[in-house]
């Protein structure tokens, strides 16, 4: 039986560290499964995918309010159309403690009772949930983002910590893994077991004059790279997204520079690139605005930096990782096809930070 830590009031962050105000924010309550909802539904969908296959996949899990595919970007058709695959989310929480000046958290949570603060979800539905999936012996290998709605590893130091739990479950079986999206430092809890085989771990990172001037709660980038070493050392596949890209003075400078401190401490499995972006949404529940100003161009896919400003960041990035440390496991996120097309980058077989 699990004991389940579920947040019912305001929380802090401290040193980058999210904690409860109060002992009695939390409550204890035993994860006995529900028998009569002991057959969860695991619906699947036939979906067409980048490389022009088609394959049946599991579209959701029971209601959906825990395990559902990221379905909002179809396979893309014309130059300005996204491309994004069809990943699987676990929503186990929602809401974030680092507060970033353009977080996509504060509209898409704008309507929810809490908004954009930490909300962790009931373990016990998470973990019925979870087996019910992993019980589907028909599927294909997924991986499971626990990073979309929420950072995965911000409720590290209360109560249950969210990776033990998880992986306890997981690590029951070697098909299925489990994706840990995050700027946090916090982890100690993965260094603690052996969870190689089950988590893949990826760290958000930017230069350094942005992440001081618009991720004011979140450790440092620093932080961030020597955390990402040490579970590399461990063992873990850890990768890295370097987004949202941002062309401040001297941006070129600063994003090599967070590259070359990367490459100093390990190698990672793959790195993502994406350019600021924000949905008028995003813009409108924003304290800080200050980096609306960057986005010139409107898309479908809300407010952009000017497209010839991201092909000239992505290739002098793409550029430095090829010749200074002859990398090329480089992916873009949630970009256009006319970006790819123009970096000559072949997006159907792509492998971003979301899938394996």
């Amino acid at each position: 039986m699990l004991g389940i830590f579920a947040p019912t009031s305001r929380c802090l962050v401290m040193d980058g560290v999210l904690k409860a105000e109060r002992a009695e924010d939390f409550i204890n309550r035993a994860s006995t499964p529900n028998n009569k909802k002991q057959g969860t539904k695991v619906t699947t969908w036939e979906y067409p995918l980048l490389d022009g296959s088609r394959r049946t996949l599991v579209q959701r899990v029971g209601d959906g309010s825990i395990i559902t595919r990221f379905e909002k970007t179809p396979p893309p058709t014309r130059p300005t159309d996204v491309v994004c695959p069809h990943f699987l989310e676990l929503k186990w929480a929602t809401g974030c403690p680092f507060d970033c000046a353009w977080c996509y958290l504060n509209g898409t949570l704008r309507f929810t009772p809490r908004k954009a603060n930490p909300y962790v979800k009931d373990y016990g539905k998470i973990e019925q949930h979870v087996r019910a999936f992993l019980g589907n012996v028909g599927g294909r290998e997924e991986v499971l983002n626990t990073g979309e709605l929420a950072d995965s590893l911000m409720w590290e130091r209360n109560g249950y910590p969210f990776s033990k739990f998880i992986l306890s479950l997981f690590g029951e079986q070697k098909r299925h893994s489990v994706l840990f999206v995050t700027k946090s430092k916090n982890i100690e809890h993965l260094l603690e077991g052996d969870h190689r085989n089950n988590a893949i771990i990826s760290f958000s990172l930017n230069a350094d004059s942005v992440a001081r001037r618009f991720e004011k709660g979140a450790p440092t980038v620093a932080d961030r790279i020597e955390a990402a070493s040490k579970l590399a050392s461990a063992g873990y596949e850890v990768r890295i997204r370097i987004d949202p890209m941002v062309p401040v003075l001297n941006w070129e400078e600063g994003y090599k520079e967070v590259i070359d401190l990367v490459f100093s401490k390990f190698v990672p499995s793959r790195i993502t690139l994406g350019s600021l972006r924000g949905l008028q949404s995003t813009i409108n529940q924003a304290t800080d605005k200050s980096w609306v100003d960057y986005l010139t161009e409107r898309s479908g896919w809300g407010r952009r930096i000017a497209f010839n400003t991201r092909y000239w960041m992505y290739y002098k990035l793409i550029k430095y990782l090829e010749e200074k440390h002859a990398y090329t496991d480089i992916a873009l996120c949630k970009e256009t096809l006319e970006i790819w097309d123009r970096l000559g980058m072949d997006y159907r077989n792509i492998k971003c930070n979301c899938v394996l």
